[in-house]
């Protein structure tokens, strides 16, 4: 089977034309008490502040415009720990196509009951995303719907557009450091960003109780690994060829961090910035706090993904870190 195509720059400045005509460009702040922890200058771009709540509705109104009529009328079918979905769910919307969305069981009810309230059918399957991505993709064979990967390079590209939103209003950053699951975020940092200054440092960071990407990028191989994290949107058990061949190519590093320090990290958003975020949110701030002598005195952008955390686990959390 022949490699997919690598999306250009080029691919990813049209891509964000068409997400502009959906999507507001969100916040990039700077936070003088992240900076100060950090010693470090410390950019936040705000993706928690989409309308679905996370960056991959970027990704799912770029594929939907392109659809062809044939395609939008046999619907759309995908799976997801949630953000996926909720792109899927949204963009569907705006088009006025069937979406159907395969959710493991247990999934977060607050992004379930999002992407109903978006008018899609969610159905539950399997214990993890994979089981779920499995059954689904039979699916929507059965019924001659057209199913969606959660790495599609136009998906890649519609996520793009936050990285040229980043690199226009701070060019001279020094790193950027970027949840990974299926890849499609970091990837698409790395493509802008290299191809506009090959200085900047592109980092991806995992939870270490899902570090199947992690490892399939530091083998060049794909590796399957357990899957145990809480935060859902990089629990991954299978990798992506597309977009590890893209990762391997453009990331510097590829860092782990345990899932009790991305809960430290949410913490600490909501005390010093007041957002919430989730799991994948927060393994930036988690990553750039574990190694903070590598980073100090650079000009960072942490990607906060996605805000859509469940508040029973939030209510954990709290209980958990209490007294620390």
């Amino acid at each position: 089977m022949p490699d997919r195509p690598i999306p250009t720059l080029h691919d990813i400045i049209s891509a964000r034309k068409v997400v502009n005509q959906h999507l507001k460009p969100t916040p990039l702040h700077f936070y003088n008490s992240l900076s100060e922890l950090l010693d470090a200058q410390v950019w936040v771009k705000h993706e928690n502040h989409q309308p679905a709540g996370a960056f991959k509705v970027r990704g799912g109104v770029n594929l939907a415009a392109g659809l062809s009529e044939a395609e939008k009328k046999r619907g759309l079918f995908t799976a997801s720990t949630g953000n996926h979905g909720q792109s899927i769910a949204y963009a569907a919307r705006v088009q006025g196509i069937r979406a159907v969305i395969a959710v493991p069981e247990g999934a977060n009810p607050a992004k379930v009951n999002a992407m109903r309230r978006l008018g899609a059918e969610v159905r539950f399957h399997g214990p993890d995303f994979d089981s779920a991505r499995e059954w689904i993709m039979a699916e929507a064979q059965a019924q001659g719907g057209h199913y969606v990967g959660p790495t599609e390079e136009a998906l890649i590209c519609g996520v793009g557009s936050y990285v040229l939103e980043i690199v226009e209003e701070l060019p001279d950053l020094d790193a950027i450091i970027v949840p990974v699951g299926g890849g499609s975020s970091a990837s698409a940092a790395g493509i802008v960003l290299k191809n506009i200054n090959e200085k900047i440092e592109v980092i991806g960071c995992q939870s270490a109780q899902a570090p199947a990407a992690q490892l399939s990028w530091a083998a060049g191989k794909i590796v399957t690994a357990p899957m145990k994290t809480f935060a859902e949107g990089v629990a991954t058990r299978v990798p992506f060829e597309n977009t590890q061949r893209i990762m391997r190519q453009y990331l510097d590093d590829f860092l782990l961090v345990d899932d009790r320090e991305i809960e430290a990290a949410i913490l600490l958003y909501l005390q010093l910035t007041h957002n919430l975020a989730e799991g994948a949110g927060a393994i930036p701030l988690a990553t750039a706090l574990k190694h903070k002598a590598r980073f100090a005195g650079k000009k960072i952008v942490l990607v906060l993904s996605g805000g859509n955390l469940h508040v029973e686990k939030l209510r954990s959390i709290i209980s958990r870190h209490r007294g620390h």
